[in-house]
């Protein structure tokens, strides 16, 4: 392409904070103040969405400001592509972004913010990310979910949340996000005691003291994780995949839901439907996820990463029924539209190894109280029922087309597992055996395993939790999985890495 396509490319891409979004703005946004002096870039820089010859760059200012992007083969920024981008102002909370040219190799950008009335631009923040590989090339990919849950934040006499440097330090090709991006739900106290004595003192903002409900208060969520250096220094190093779950808003929601018990005492608003709105603004400004890429404008989407490589990105949250016991006909998790848009895309796919990015998983049973069910499996031994109907319908469905190399990614439990799923082990034998690895949490309390249910007949091959609930970043359970894909697609490797990078587990897996 020549260097005016490149740029009519990139100008077309030019997407404005909380465009495509048709939301209500029912909290008011930070005030618009005229300040003297140069712009700040407050919240460093990040990539995602990368597709098709091109990826999204997100950054906030301190003030209305106009994002400006240079891309560059090299990080001397010689002949380096000047990008004009969108306006940074209060409806969007200063947050913006702009999809750039992508060609090959690593893409370096430096990202200022100009101000509007000639007072100069902002110190320039430089970051990277991978660019769609090419045939013959080797990727890979990391996943792992869950920051700044249970009331574990940022302590920096501790490292703050470094288990993203440990993450960066083995230079990925991508990222996958698989949700619980934030904990709104999760107010942080100034210290916590562990059990041996030491204590853990959080950084403090206003928004992380109270359960958020205002929009300023869900957009405080996604700015307090990047006061982390460390998650700073990841998210300008790699180019991200995106999704949500529950904690983006509140614990184990669903649509219709009016927050009651110990629970509602905590809310002045009490309507779920109205927090999901506010969260899903706040989350699509904060991170660097283009909306025109989903099926519906909203987070499930399909992304190629190379002739190799194609991410299936699923939202359990938005379209499923009501948390219940979880045996009723017509009960959903994924909402008939996405399981059949998942199963035709899945057949429509040319990528050799098809990652399926889920925000839950799908044989551990995860509990919403005492009587429902929050996740994929009901506890009930014997064929599908509920929500478990649904996703025999998709596993059936892989067989039927005939679809090959299908593995499945998440986090969301907050321990990390190895789960191989076969007919063989199940009460409903209609599918093909698969692969679901399990990875997290990345910076919140760990838990111990889940039992499984055995409708899909799966067989734990691997897992690793801590011995009590909860348990702090210090206690050693964090963890992000690792997925590498050899240059002719012919073999995929997976590690399952704790805090430090190390591999507790891993597994090679065979191309079909």
């Amino acid at each position: 392409m020549s260097r005016r396509s490149l740029f009519r490319t990139a100008a077309a891409g030019g997407l404005a904070a909380g465009a495509a979004l048709s939301l209500p703005t029912t909290a008011s946004a930070a005030p618009a103040l005229v300040r003297s002096g140069r712009p700040v870039l407050t919240h460093g820089v990040q990539a995602g969405d990368v597709r098709g010859g091109s990826g999204l760059v997100w950054t906030r200012a301190d003030r209305p400001s106009r994002m400006v992007v240079e891309v560059a083969d090299s990080p001397d920024f010689r002949r380096a592509l000047r990008v004009p981008g969108p306006l940074l102002t209060p409806d969007g909370d200063f947050t913006g972004r702009l999809r750039v040219p992508a060609r090959r190799g690593r893409v370096h950008y430096r990202v200022v913010a100009e101000a509007l009335d000639g007072g100069g631009a902002s110190e320039p923040l430089t970051g990277s990310f991978r660019a769609e590989p090419g045939r013959g090339e080797p990727v890979r990919i990391q996943w792992s979910g869950d920051v700044v849950g249970q009331g574990w934040g940022i302590d920096r006499a501790h490292g703050g949340m470094r288990i993203f440097s440990a993450m960066a330090d083995r230079e990925p090709d991508l990222f996958l996000h698989s949700g619980d991006t934030v904990y709104a739900d999760g107010p942080l106290e100034e210290t916590v005691t562990l059990p041996d004595g030491r204590v853990w003192r959080n950084e403090m903002t206003d928004e992380k003291a109270k359960v958020a409900e205002t929009l300023a208060e869900f957009r405080g969520q996604f700015a307090y994780n990047l006061r982390d250096d460390n998650m700073r220094r990841f998210a300008a190093s790699v180019g991200q995949i995106v999704q949500w779950d529950d904690h983006e808003v509140t614990n184990n929601w669903y649509p219709g839901e009016i927050l009651t018990g110990e629970v509602g005492e905590k809310y002045t608003e009490k309507r779920v439907d109205v927090l999901a709105a506010r969260g899903f603004r706040a989350f699509h400004e904060w991170q660097p996820l283009d909306p025109r890429t989903a099926v519906d404008g909203r987070v499930y989407r399909r992304l190629t990463f190379g002739p190799q490589v194609e991410v299936f990105v699923l939202d359990m949250r938005t379209y499923r029924t009501p948390n219940s016991a979880n045996t009723a006909t017509g009960e959903r998790i994924l909402g008939e539209a996405q399981a059949r848009w998942l199963v035709e895309s899945l057949a429509d796919s040319r990528a050799t190894w098809k990652i399926i990015q889920s925000d839950m998983p799908i044989g551990v049973q995860v509990p919403d109280g005492d009587t429902a069910w929050e996740a994929v499996a009901n506890g009930v031994p014997g064929p599908p029922s509920g929500r478990e109907s649904e996703i025999a319908g998709v596993l059936a469905g892989i067989r039927r087309r005939g679809i090959r190399n299908v593995v499945w990614v998440t986090a969301d439990v907050h321990y990390t597992a190895a789960h191989h799923y076969s007919p063989e082990r199940a009460a409903f034998d209609g599918f093909d055996p698969f692969w679901e690895f399990v990875s997290g949490p990345l910076h919140a309390g760990a838990f111990g395993p889940n039992e499984l249910d055995p409708t899909f007949g799966p067989k734990v091959e691997f897992v690793r939790g801590p011995s009590r609930q909860e348990a702090s970043p210090l206690e050693g359970f964090q963890h992000f999985g690792e997925l590498d894909v050899a240059p002719d697609g012919s073999t995929l490797d997976v590690h399952l890495r704790d805090q430090d990078g190390a591999s507790l587990w891993s597994t090679t897996l065979q191309r079909a």
